[in-house]
């Protein structure tokens, strides 16, 4: 069995890489063999809660001291959303930005993605830690 968990499957911006992962994990199973993963539900669009106002936590580590941490979108171009994520270290002031980006496939694409690339899908389910958010891949080796 293979997982993909924290949504790692947006990670893959381009068909070409989506697919080669896909191919890598059918090669790696058994036939009968199952992959799993999650993905935002693009319907969702989560991005749009992705603000510093939405997202801003302080948190206060032992050995550490206070750290703050928050996400703000810069761009969205659809499938893509391109984004910061902020780390600051209050005791010396030390701020760790790093920009990422996803793409949010739909369930049709990611559907046919594994059929592509010779997996039989099986259920797609709701995150029940994020119900409605999120949708959950099953599929088999076929």
């Amino acid at each position: 069995m293979a997982f993909m968990t924290a949504n790692v499957a947006q990670v893959f911006l381009t068909d070409i890489d989506w697919f080669a992962t896909l191919r890598g994990i059918h090669a790696a199973l058994r036939p009968g063999g199952r992959v799993v993963f999650e993905t935002r539900d693009p319907s969702r669009r989560a991005w749009r809660g992705w603000t510093k106002d939405a997202t801003y936590q302080r948190v206060e580590i032992p050995g550490t001291g206070f750290v703050e941490d928050w996400t703000d979108v810069i761009g969205v171009e659809l499938p893509f959303v391109t984004f910061d994520s902020f780390v600051r270290f209050e005791r010396d002031g030390q701020l760790i930005k790093s920009t990422s980006t996803l793409r949010f496939r739909t369930r049709d694409e990611a559907a046919r993605a594994l059929a592509a690339t010779g997996f039989g899908l099986d259920e797609v389910r709701g995150a029940p830690d994020r119900p409605g958010r999120e949708l959950v891949f099953v599929a088999h080796r076929e």
